[in-house]
């Protein structure tokens, strides 16, 4: 983990962040990282992933996954005094991120141009499920929806079988992802002209993108792409294959990759074959090429198959559970799980940061805060509140 005395490209950045489960905080949380500001702004009593479990300590371990380095306040957003609270925040902040349903900021008297007029050089990050214009527009999404609708459903899960869910919301997360991106591409045009702009993302749209060639397969060639387990479907054999005590997923797709496999199988002379020669002949007799890989590996335990695949040098891995990754060296040395102190908590084992900067590290300077833990620093230090005032907020139900 990086010294929080690093330099932070973000410095001097403030976030408003209006978001809720995992999108919205997740593009909070990487701004977060690299240094901005970021003020999350929950209901009184928390937003509602705070009673998501699992929970550690009586808090939610999933609400800590995409809440470190932020200052946590509470607003009742339906009180009468909040639009103006909200609209002092919004004229001190940078950048502002929210995930509800389109229309819902401008009906909190919010809109995308009411914001310009409270700060022209603001930055509206909107991230929904459909996008904020469109048919669908208004629909309401979670990230099982997204998959659904975006066509992943449809080419997940076995041949023969139904379309399946990930086993990770990962439409969420790369909705979450393009999101910090758009606003990191906002912040340098705002560095480069003043100019304020709105970022529009949307989870399908993100889902949609990491189709590959299935959409451009369909639209030019009216080709539709089936479900195909666990197989590639451009080379092989690459595919999940069973060992007698667990599975290795292995890629030998290309000529070269192949030649070294059949060799570190004992039989060289599967390259001689006239099913197996090239990428096109192996494809064209997929099931017989995998049905001799798998002859070989269900006769060995995974270590067994690991060691000849690592010398032959074939790009593997066994299968392995998320208890084994957790805990294991390359975890480690990455700094993929970190110890966070949280002076209420206890050390919380929360996962790091994927991208690793040469000169300008992200950092945990602040473990995931408690339900309105910073309305203090939020309400007097940021806005300049009076105590006086922030009292009375609190005694109306404002806060």
């Amino acid at each position: 983990m990086a010294d929080a005395a690093s330099p932070q490209p973000l410095s001097g950045v403030t976030v408003l962040d209006l978001t809720r489960f995992i999108a919205g905080p997740l593009c909070c949380q990487i701004l977060a990282d690299m240094g901005a500001q970021v003020l999350k702004i929950e209901r009184p009593g928390g937003e509602d992933s705070r009673r998501l479990a699992p929970f550690y300590n009586g808090a939610s371990i999933y609400t800590m996954l995409y809440s470190r380095n932020k200052h946590a306040g509470t607003l009742d957003t339906r009180h009468t005094e909040a639009a103006g609270i909200l609209e002092d925040l919004v004229r001190k902040a940078d950048v502002v991120v929210e995930n509800y349903r389109p229309g819902t900021m401008a009906a909190m008297g919010l809109s995308y141009e009411r914001l310009q007029e409270l700060h022209p050089g603001i930055i509206l990050v909107s991230i929904s499920g459909f996008g904020q214009d469109g048919p669908l527009a208004e629909r309401a999404l979670f990230d099982g929806i997204a998959q659904a609708a975006s066509g992943l459903m449809s080419m997940t899960g076995e041949v023969d079988g139904q379309p399946t869910l990930t086993g990770a919301f990962v439409a969420d997360y790369i909705a979450g992802y393009h999101a910090a991106i758009g606003a990191l591409v906002a912040i340098l045009h705002h560095r480069m002209t003043g100019e304020g702009q709105r970022v529009d993302v949307a989870s399908v749209d993100a889902l949609f993108s990491t189709l590959g060639t299935a959409p451009s397969a369909w639209a030019m060639l009216g080709q539709k792409m089936a479900r195909n387990g666990s197989r590639d479907r451009l080379s092989g054999p690459a595919n999940l294959f069973t060992a007698s005590d667990g599975f290795v997923y292995l890629h030998a797709g290309t000529d070269a990759l192949f030649r070294r496999l059949a060799g570190g199988m004992g039989q060289p002379e599967l390259v001689e074959d006239p099913r197996f020669a090239a990428v096109a002949d192996r494809m064209a007799n997929i099931g017989a090429i995998e049905d001799v890989v798998q002859n070989w590996i269900g006769g060995l335990t995974v270590a067994e198959a690991s060691a000849v695949l690592e010398t032959a040098g074939i790009p593997f891995s066994p299968v392995v559970g998320v208890d084994e990754i957790t805990d294991s060296e390359q975890i480690a040395a990455r700094e993929m799980m970190l110890d966070i102190e949280h002076p209420e908590l206890g050390t919380l084992k929360l996962p790091g940061m994927p991208i690793k900067l040469s000169a300008t590290p992200g950092s945990v300077r602040k473990p995931p805060p408690l339900v309105g833990e910073d309305n203090e620093f939020i309400y007097r230090e940021f806005l300049g509140y009076t105590p006086e005032r922030l009292q009375q907020l609190r005694d109306d139900g404002v806060l």
